[in-house]
Parts: C-alpha cells; structure tokens; sequence
C-alpha cells in the first residue's frame, strides 16, 4: 500500500533547505502537551554567535498554531521582511507556553500550571 504524505507547510520547506547563511530565523513550538502547539516563537539572529535582535510570538487558545493558516502566512511574511536567508525549527513542541517572569516566578524550574505536561 503506498503511503500518503501531508504536504509540507511553507516553513518546513524553508528549513528543509538547510542553513544557506545569515540573518536565521528559529522558529520554536510550545504547547500544554507533546500533542498540541498554542505558541510559536521566532527569533531573528544576525549573525553566529548572536543573540536574537528581534523575537515574535503567536498564540492561540483552541486548536493547534501548526495548522493555523493565517498565522503560518503572518510568520512567512514576518520572516521575509527581515531578510532571512535560513530557517532553523524545531520538528517538535519542546516546552509549555508560560513564560518564566511572566505566567509564573522568575527562578522556578517548572511551570506550576496543572494543565501543562511539560
């Protein structure tokens, strides 16, 4: 039986091209579980070595971010606006969406949110 392939979204086609140089965008998903991303994160980074000069992030509170649309197309036009020559992403969701500092004390190891597994 042949297996069908979901077709790839605009931005993993950007980071199946492997790094082609500087500025990079790095593109992060976080969700309460491994199964569902409600954030993604990107930073814009100039140069090796350098810390990010620009970050942006996405929400959502129902759903999946991965399949939403219209973010994928704010995030293309965001990423081609600076000029980005490579994009490097995470091929899974890596951590919970509550930002230490912000969603919970700076210094906790954990997010103390029930709701995340992470």
């Amino acid at each position: 039986m042949k297996r069908i392939r979901k077709p790839l979204s605009p931005l993993q086609r950007k980071a199946k091209r492997g790094f082609r140089g500087y500025p990079a965008a790095t593109i992060a998903f976080y969700g309460p579980d491994d199964r569902r991303a409600t954030k993604i994160a990107v930073g814009i980074v100039g140069s090796e070595g350098a810390e990010p000069s620009e970050m942006r992030r996405w929400f959502v509170e129902e759903g999946d971010i991965r399949e939403d649309m219209d973010i994928q197309q704010e995030l293309v036009t965001f990423i081609r606006s600076r000029g980005v020559l490579s994009v490097v992403m995470a091929d899974r969701i890596i951590g919970c969406p509550h930002e230490e500092g912000t969603d919970y004390p700076e210094g906790d190891a954990y997010c103390p949110k029930p709701e995340c597994a992470f």
